[in-house]
C-alpha cells in the first residue's frame, strides 16, 4: 500500500511591471474555498512545479508570465481547509491587463499592502514577498 502524501500546488506572485507600483494580480477563487488568492493551483503528475505555476498563472488570468524567483515553499498541514498540501511559490512578472478564466471568478489588482482578506496561508505568503522585494 502506498502511504499517503499532501498534495503539490504550485502559486505565483505575480507582479505588474508595466504599472506604477508594480501592482500583483490576485484572483477570486470560483470554487470552494471561496475568496481571494494568488493564482495557482495543483501540479500534475508528469508536470514540473514550474510548469505548473506559469500554466496556472496563464489559464487563470490569462498572462504569459516569466518566473523570477522561488519566493518559498509553504506546507503548514492546516493551510488548506480540504486536506494537506504543500505550495511552491514563485514571483513572477508579467506585463498588460488581466482577465479571469478557468477557477477564477474575478481578477484584480491591488497593491500588495493593500489586499482584501486572502484564502489559506497567502496573507503571510504576501508578507514574505514583501519583505523579499524590500531586500532587492
Amino acid at each position: 500500500m502506498r502511504p499517503q502524501t499532501p498534495l503539490i500546488t504550485a502559486d505565483a506572485v505575480i507582479e505588474l511591471r508595466d504599472r506604477p507600483g508594480r501592482p500583483i494580480v490576485l484572483i477570486e477563487r470560483r470554487h470552494e474555498p471561496l475568496g481571494w488568492a494568488l493564482p495557482g493551483g495543483f501540479v500534475d503528475i508528469g508536470e514540473t512545479v514550474e510548469h505548473a505555476a506559469l500554466r496556472e498563472a496563464r489559464e487563470e488570468t490569462g498572462l504569459d508570465v516569466r518566473l523570477e524567483a522561488l519566493l518559498g515553499c509553504y506546507s503548514k498541514p492546516d493551510r488548506d481547509p480540504r486536506g494537506h498540501t504543500v505550495s511552491i511559490i514563485f514571483v513572477a512578472v508579467a506585463s498588460g491587463d488581466p482577465v479571469a478564466g478557468d477557477d477564477a471568478r474575478e481578477v484584480g489588482v491591488f497593491d500588495p499592502g493593500k489586499t482584501p482578506p486572502l484564502a489559506f496561508d497567502h496573507q503571510q505568503v504576501l508578507a514574505d514577498f514583501i519583505r523579499w522585494r524590500e531586500r532587492r
